[in-house]
């Protein structure tokens, strides 16, 4: 897969962040699940599920070890062990969901543009090392 500037872009937007995890986001009308890494800080959460309230049955966050930050039933919250992130991201995400207000800008990259940058970049390592021998 070719990286576009844009894509690389964004994927330097969401290591910036140093909270970094993957979105799987289940849609309402039984198509393919869609995966995402993306920021896992609270208002980019917040900004994420509010974006897909209606559209997504089911959107489960883990960090970067697949330990679960969340999952959603039906547009909300349905587990969250970090209770305190939790209270944070329902602070940001309830006015979203109430409509007084509309979801922010989502930090995040599609999986499949994730996983070519890390490539290219373990590629450029393993360049560098066999030009050290």
């Amino acid at each position: 897969m070719d990286m576009k500037k844009e894509d690389m872009e964004q994927v330097g937007k969401v290591l910036d962040t140093e909270r970094v995890g993957y979105a799987f986001l289940y849609p309402c009308d039984g198509g393919a699940r869609k995966e995402y890494m993306i920021s896992t800080t609270p208002e980019n959460l917040a900004n994420f599920l509010g974006s897909h309230f209606m559209d997504a049955e089911k959107m489960i966050v883990t960090d970067m070890c697949d330990r679960l930050i969340l999952d959603t039933f039906g547009g909300f919250i349905n587990n969250c062990p970090n209770q305190k992130l939790c209270g944070e991201i329902v602070a940001k995400l309830a006015p979203i969901q109430m409509g007084e207000t509309e979801a922010g800008e989502v930090i995040m990259v599609d999986r499949d543009v994730a996983d070519a940058f890390f490539a290219a970049e373990d590629e450029a390592v393993t360049m560098a090392e066999c030009a050290m021998m």
